[in-house]
């Protein structure tokens, strides 16, 4: 399968990639994890002189995971027995072992063989497993009293937690921290601070000033000591400031929202990743990311992918921060950029998308019980490894009592359902939206739920006002996909930007909860002869990844605009006729969204924007 091949007649596109299933747990989704030594230490703390151990996640399903270590005879006599110990920070443990004995005193962990495999023969191994919780990593690991490496050095401690940072001198873009020393047997060599949980800066003393900082802004600051030999510590206490100032008009494009989806499946054939909006300019511009997806099965929120979304390893050429991610570290993927991008751009809160047209089939059940289905959201949502990246939930639900992919008829108050619960978890300081149906006919999909209902306690809505027309209808007639208002010819009364937002209006929502969609791509066909809309076609026109769609970034050259209707351009080009948005069209469209009131405007999704993002400039240019 295409690593790119997106569904027909929907923006929500997924393909299922290196996904994996627990030998030890049906059905839970593994993330193996190689380690080559033991988990978390620069370099090993202490070792033993015949004999390694090795540990290994073998899965992790979100609320646990399962461990092995592996003790390998390196030596040319027999051991007799062996006894392995490590540390596991604050909040992670092991709840279960099979073939050894484990106990534990405070974070210290100890593993002995048992009766029948403590001999171990020269060159041979054997292994123990568990079931443990919690987002940690073991470091300090000792076989027999000695380095778990092999190597005969001897131990070196790593060094204590910094005692938690004060701060002082705050303004609209500065703090100054200060912490007390921590402590090592050797000697601390500097300290990584922290923001964010993204490391910052490294420092020799005890004090540092944050500047560059976005006025009115929260920050959580953290230290951690290094030894030596580049051994980390534990992290301290953080402590949360709010800088000085602030307000609506710090936001880019002042109080309106630019929001944009990134997709966890564009790292692959499309190999866009988190770095690019710093490098096209965009992450200065936008206000808010809706990363998508997480699926909906089995009446709760569970992952989409797990490699893009939390394992895959990043360069220093591919990293936000220009630092690669390391072979032991507990968050790497998509989830750690996005934590590096927010402590880079602090003014962007990231949203978890959940659903899509891929997988809206699961709502339905998941509505049955909303309590249940709100809590794994939320258990997901602030799972420790990655609670500090997400400011919320998004919930794209392809349609509720209508028919998508497949067809819904929960009634028309299971979205208000929905949005109730969810609110009543997440509560007050997070955010609950959701993308929504455009389809402003009479009788159409707005008419079938109660957005209004719902409105009260969604945040706003993603109001998708595209794909209104393709070439699903393989002869035509050629139309815009995105017309912003009706026009002469029209293929169907109600499939306008405009019909759909009078309609939510009508409904009870508020202006400012409406949020305008933007496509950053096109739709066309092939077999056009007539220039302006309403031609005939033969089927789809050719496209990088599906028949009949295309990115702006390509479209733009391949095939100029040479009209516009409805404020939405087209162009004809041989034999082949596509819609899509252009900057200027999307200025005229911005103007519209203020004329009306609303909160701001969204697009889906990045990665068909061009390498210098002109059309999230223009969207945030629109918007002030």
């Amino acid at each position: 399968m295409s690593t790119d091949t997106p569904p027909r007649r929907s923006r929500f596109r997924w393909i299922p990639l290196r996904s994996g299933r627990s030998k030890v747990i049906a059905g839970l989704t593994a993330l193996a994890v190689p380690f080559a030594a033991m988990v978390g230490l620069a370099t090993p703390a202490a070792a033993a002189t015949s004999a390694t151990a090795t540990y290994t996640k073998k899965s992790d399903w979100g609320s646990g995971f399962e461990g092995q270590w592996t003790v390998k005879n390196t030596g040319t006599t027999a051991l007799s027995s062996w006894t392995i110990e490590w540390d596991y920070p604050a909040g992670t443990r092991v709840n279960s072992a099979w073939d050894a004995t484990v106990t534990s005193s405070g974070n210290r962990w100890t593993a002995k063989n048992l009766g029948w495999n403590g001999t171990v023969a020269p060159g041979a191994s054997v292994s123990f497993g568990f079931n443990g919780s919690g987002p940690g990593a073991p470091s300090g690991c000792k076989l027999n009293g000695a380095s778990c490496d092999g190597s005969t050095v001897p131990g070196d401690n790593p060094p204590s937690a910094p005692g938690t940072p004060t701060t002082s001198d705050v303004t609209n873009t500065s703090v100054k921290l200060s912490w007390s020393a921590a402590t090592d047997d050797k000697g601390v060599k500097n300290y990584d601070v922290l923001r964010n949980g993204a490391k910052i800066a490294t420092v020799t003393g005890t004090t540092y000033t944050n500047t560059g900082l976005t006025a009115g802004t929260d920050y959580t600051y953290a230290v951690q000591a290094r030894d030596t030999i580049d051994q980390l510590g534990p992290v301290s206490g953080s402590v949360s400031v709010r800088t000085t100032g602030g307000g609506g008009g710090e936001q880019p494009g002042g109080d309106k929202i630019n929001l944009g989806y990134f997709t966890n499946w564009g790292v692959y054939g499309r190999n866009y990743h988190v770095k690019n909006l710093v490098t096209s300019g965009s992450a200065a511009k936008i206000t808010h990311i809706n990363y998508a997806f997480g699926n909906v099965q089995n009446g709760k929120c569970t992952i989409g992918d797990s490699y893009a979304d939390y394992d895959k390893a990043y360069t220093a050429d591919q990293s936000v921060d220009g630092v690669a991610d390391t072979w032991d570290q507990p968050l790497r993927g998509n989830f750690n950029q996005l934590r590096k991008l927010k402590a880079k751009y602090p003014h962007i809160k990231i949203l978890w998308s959940f659903g899509g047209w891929t997988w809206s089939g699961g709502f339905p059940q998941a509505v049955q019980n909303p309590a249940a289905f709100a809590q794994s959201c939320y258990d997901l949502v602030e799972d420790p490894r990655w609670a500090d990246v997400f400011d919320g939930i998004d919930l794209d639900w392809e349609y509720p009592n209508a028919c998508g992919l497949t067809c819904d008829t929960s009634g028309p108050a299971a979205i208000k359902t929905m949005a109730d619960a969810m609110r009543a978890k997440f509560g007050p300081n997070n955010l609950v939206t959701a993308a929504i149906t455009a389809d402003g006919s009479s009788g159409g999909k707005i008419d079938a739920a109660d957005y209004g209902g719902a409105a009260q306690s969604f945040d706003w809505y993603n109001v998708m006002t595209y794909d209104f027309f393709g070439a699903w209808a393989a002869k035509g007639p050629t139309a815009p996909h995105s017309p912003l208002t009706s026009y002469t010819g029209i293929p169907q009364q109600g499939f306008t930007s405009a019909d759909a937002i009078a309609k939510l209006k009508a409904k009870g929502v508020p202006a400012k909860k409406l949020l305008l969609g933007i496509g950053f791509y096109g739709r066309g066909w092939t077999g056009v002869t007539q220039a302006a809309p309403g031609g005939t076609a033969t089927g789809a026109a050719p496209g990088t990844y599906e028949a009949g769609i295309e990115d702006y970034k390509v479209l733009k050259s391949t095939c100029p605009a040479t009209g516009t209707i409805a404020g939405t351009a087209y162009a004809h080009c041989g034999t082949n006729w596509w819609s899509y948005d252009t900057p200027a069209t999307i200025g005229s469209k911005m103007a519209w969204a203020k004329s009306q009131g609303l909160g701001g405007a969204f697009s889906w999704e990045f990665s068909g924007d061009t390498t210098n993002g002109e059309l999230v400039s223009a969207i945030s240019n629109g918007l002030k």
